[in-house]
């Protein structure tokens, strides 16, 4: 998970500040946070980590979330986790968000993971929890391009995980986070319905 850098929405470089671990599966993409640890290692430390959870794996088949030895396992991470935040990749059923509101809500850190850039259900997906009332933090990993930055802004996203190899410069970068600043056809962008956060 190296080489990545988080930037919030004001475009700044949190990467130094940025302590929040993946837990580490065998499903877990590269870049959903900038270092991962094991279940093993987690529970062999002493101090608390902020740790993101697959949302996918705390789920039964039915898409709700589990009970049963999965909830036991939950409950036992709880004890060595400070702050708790889940990443979902977006080719994932919007429904499934919708259907466990009260648990998504509690989290501190909504990772959504975009597969590949022509995948636009990540903004549906920020937009969704922002509606639901989700007030945490909602971050953007995955292959979502430099343009598309500002309008994931627009749809209720706070942070981005990027590759240094997108990155041609930390300078170059930040412009991304206001491309939506001026105005288009004589009215502010962010006022335009379809950018309204509601």
């Amino acid at each position: 998970m190296a080489n990545h850098h988080v930037f919030n929405s004001d475009g700044t470089d949190i990467s130094d500040t940025d302590t929040w671990l993946a837990l580490s599966t065998n499903e877990l993409p590269d870049g959903i946070t900038l270092t991962d640890i094991s279940l093993l290692e987690l529970l062999q430390k002493q101090e608390k980590f902020e740790v993101v959870l697959p949302l996918t794996d705390l789920l039964d088949a039915k898409g709700n979330i589990a009970g049963g030895l999965l909830l036991q396992v939950r409950e036992l991470l709880a004890e060595h986790i400070s702050r708790t935040g889940v990443w979902v990749t977006s080719d994932s059923d919007t429904e499934v968000l919708t259907r466990i509101p009260e648990f998504l809500l509690q989290q501190d850190l909504i990772v959504i993971h975009v597969p590949a850039f022509t995948d636009g259900r990540g903004f549906s997906y920020a937009q969704t929890l922002r509606q639901m009332g989700y007030q945490g933090e909602i971050r953007m990993a995955g292959k979502f391009g430099r343009d598309q930055i500002a309008y994931l802004l627009r749809a209720g996203a706070d942070s981005f995980v990027i590759s240094a190899h997108d990155l041609h410069s930390i300078s170059d970068i930040s412009q991304a986070f206001t491309a939506l600043a001026s105005s288009y056809d004589g009215r502010d962008a962010s006022a335009l319905p379809m950018f309204s956060k509601t």
